[in-house]
C-alpha cells in the first residue's frame, strides 16, 4: 500500500477474535483498504498508517481479566475515529466512564436488536429498526460513557453507543449470520470520511508497483509453483512486471498432489509463457515422511524439504543465474499468515503453513510475496486481469502439504494412490454434473479407519474414505454443501467400485466454524 491509500484506509486492531480477518474482507468488498494488526501495535506505526479509522476487535477475554489484551484507547481516538466491536466495544466502555459487568446470561447465537431510533434517523441508517445479529459474549456494558448515547439494544442489554468520535457494538456485524452487517460497516467508513478507492485495477497496480520496488531492476526471482492459483497469479505478475527471463519459476513434484498433475500441470504452465523447470523429489519427500502420523510434523517436514529442494534447484538446474537470484517468490496469502501467527491480538494459531515464517540464512534470499495481504476471491480477480484461464483461476484451493494431510495417518505410497484415484473420481464427478464450480472447495480424506466389508462374496477390511465439499466466499467461514442424496448415491458407488481399498465412504457435513475446511 503506498500512503495515499492507507489515508483512506481501515487498521483493525485484533483482541483475539477468530473472525477479525473477517472485518476487513468486508471492507475491501466495500471498496475500502484495510489492515490487521496486533492490539498492541505501536502508536508510531499506527499513525504512520495514516488510518481513515480504526477498528477495535472482539476477543475471549474479559476487560477485567489481570491478562486481557489492553491499550490506551484515548490515543487511538486522538489519530482517527474508532469503531469496537464486542470486546473492543467494552474496553471503550471501561475506559470512557461507562462500566462492564459480567451477566448474569450469556447472548451467544443470532438475537433481534432494536435500533435507538434518533440514532437511527440521525445518520440516516438504510436498514429497518428491527432485525436479527449475531451475538457472542458474556459481560455486558451496563453503564455507556457520559459523552455518549444509545445505539442499539436487545430485549434484555443495552448493545451499542456512540459519540462524535466512536461507535461502538455488542454484535458482530462482519459475520455473514448478522443482517445488514455490511450496511452498518459500509455506514462506519462513510461516518469516517473514507473513501472507496480499493477496487480491482489499484490493487493489480499495487502489486505491480510492489514487485518492481521490492526487487529492483536487475535481481532475478525464483518462483515456487504450486499448481494452485495463488502461486500461478504470482508468477504471472512476476513474469508481467520483470520479464521472463528474470523469473525462474519451479514446480515441485513432492509425490503429495493429485493424479497426473506434475504432468499435466507442467505443461500448462509452459503453455502460458512461465520461464519453468520442473523437479521431481517424490521419492526425498516420501522418505522424510515415512512414518510420520502428527499434521504439524509433517507440514513442518514439508515446509523444510520445500526450501531444500528449491535451494539444491538453484545450485544445479539454475546454476547459471545462482549469483543473480536474490529473491524467492511465494504465493502467501492473508489468511495463511493469520491463521499461522498467534502474536496478532493473542489469537489461537490454528495451524502453521508451509510458505509462512521466513527463509534459512543459508539461502540467502529475501522473499518477495505479491499477494501476502490478499483473500483468495482478490487473487482470482487478478488472475483472470493477467489473463488466465478459468482452469486455473477457479480450481479449488489445494494445500500447500497436499495430500500429506489428507491422509490422517502415516503416509505410504498405497495409501497415496488409494487416494488419489478416489479424488479423481469424486472430482470427475462434480465436474460431470455441473457441480465443480457451485464449490468452493471438495476432496477426500483417507480415514486411519479400516472396516469391515463385502465386496464380490468376499470379506473385505479396507479403508474409511471422507468426502469434503463446502461453500464459502473467503475460506475464513464455510457451509457443507448439500449435495443430493441420488449424487452421494453414485459417487459411493463409484468409488468402491472402481477404488481398490475402499470399502465405505463417509460424507462430512460439518460447517466451519466448528470444524476447519481441511481435517488437518
Amino acid at each position: 500500500m503506498n500512503n495515499d491509500q492507507k489515508t483512506n484506509g481501515f487498521l483493525i486492531l485484533d483482541f483475539g477474535s477468530q473472525v477479525t480477518m473477517l472485518i476487513a474482507r468486508r471492507l475491501r468488498d466495500l471498496g475500502f483498504y484495510s489492515e490487521i494488526c496486533a492490539f498492541n501495535e505501536s502508536l508510531d506505526k499506527i499513525k504512520s498508517f495514516k488510518p481513515a479509522g480504526i477498528i477495535l476487535s472482539g476477543g475471549p477475554n474479559s476487560v477485567y481479566d489481570e491478562k486481557s489484551p489492553k491499550r490506551n484507547v484515548q490515543e487511538l481516538l486522538a489519530i482517527a475515529p474508532v469503531l469496537g466491536i464486542c470486546y473492543g466495544m467494552q474496553l471503550l466502555a471501561q475506559q470512557l466512564g461507562g462500566e462492564v459487568v459480567s451477566g448474569t446470561t450469556k447472548e451467544y447465537g443470532l438475537t433481534e436488536i432494536h435500533w435507538n431510533s434518533e440514532a437511527h434517523k440521525k445518520f440516516h441508517f438504510s436498514w429497518p429498526l428491527k432485525h436479527k445479529i449475531w451475538m457472542s459474549h458474556g459481560d455486558v456494558v451496563s453503564k455507556i460513557p457520559t459523552d455518549a448515547k444509545e445505539l442499539l439494544a436487545t430485549e434484555k442489554h443495552m448493545a451499542g453507543f456512540y459519540s462524535d468520535r466512536y461507535w461502538a457494538l455488542q454484535y458482530h456485524p462482519e459475520v455473514s449470520h448478522s443482517e445488514y452487517g455490511t450496511e452498518v460497516l459500509k455506514a462506519y467508513a462513510l461516518w469516517c470520511g473514507a473513501e472507496a478507492t480499493w477496487k480491482n485495477e489499484e490493487i493489480l497496480n499495487t502489486a505491480k508497483k510492489y514487485i518492481s520496488e521490492k526487487v529492483g531492476p536487475t535481481s532475478h526471482v525464483l518462483c515456487a509453483l504450486s499448481g494452485g492459483v495463488d502461486s500461478s497469479v504470482v508468477a504471472m505478475l512476476l513474469t508481467e512486471v520483470l520479464g521472463a527471463n528474470r523469473v525462474h519459476c519451479v514446480f515441485l513434484n513432492n509425490g503429495l498432489l493429485r493424479e497426473n498433475e506434475f504432468e499435466t500441470v507442467l505443461e500448462s504452465y509452459k503453455k502460458i509463457g512461465l520461464n519453468v523447470t520442473g523437479v521431481d523429489a517424490e521419492e526425498q519427500f516420501l522418505k522424510e515422511l515415512s512414518g510420520v502420523s502428527d499434521p504439524e510434523k509433517k507440514r513442518k517436514i514439508i515446509g523444510k524439504l520445500f526450501i531444500e529442494v528449491f535451494d539444491q534447484t538453484m545450485h544445479k538446474e539454475l546454476k547459471a543465474y545462482k549469483d543473480q537470484i536474490h529473491f524467492l517468490a511465494q504465493g502467501t496469502l492473508y489468511p495463511d499468515v493469520i491463521e499461522s501467527v498467534s502474536s496478532l491480538g493473542g489469537s489461537v494459531t490454528i495451524k502453521s503453513h508451509h510458505n509462512v515464517g521466513g527463509l534459512p540464512e543459508k539461502m540467502n534470499l529475501k522473499l518477495v510475496e505479491p499477494v501476502r495481504f490478499l483473500f483468495k476471491d482478490e487473487v482470482r480477480k487478478l488472475g483472470f486481469q493477467l489473463g488466465l484461464s478459468s482452469d486455473f483461476v477457479n480450481r479449488h484451493p489445494f494445500p500447500g502439504p497436499g495430500l500429506a494431510i489428507r491422509i490422517l495417518s502415516d503416509i505410504t505410497k498405497e495409501k497415496l494412490t488409494i487416494l488419489k484415484k478416489a479424488d479423481a473420481v469424486f472430482i470427475a464427478a462434480l465436474c460431470e454434473e455441473g457441480l465443480y464450480s457451485k464449490i468452493w472447495q471438495a476432496f477426500c480424506v483417507l480415514l486411519p479407519v479400516q472396516t469391515v466389508g463385502v465386496q464380490g462374496d468376499a470379506r473385505t477390511y479396507d479403508f474409511v474414505l471422507g468426502l469434503r465439499a463446502v461453500t464459502s466466499i473467503d475460506g475464513m467461514t464455510a457451509d457443507w454443501f448439500d449435495f443430493d442424496s441420488a449424487f452421494l448415491r453414485k459417487v459411493s458407488n463409484s468409488i468402491t467400485n472402481q477404488v481398490r481399498g475402499i470399502n465405505r465412504v463417509v460424507y462430512d457435513i460439518t460447517s466451519k466454524p466448528p470444524a476447519t475446511i481441511e481435517w488437518e
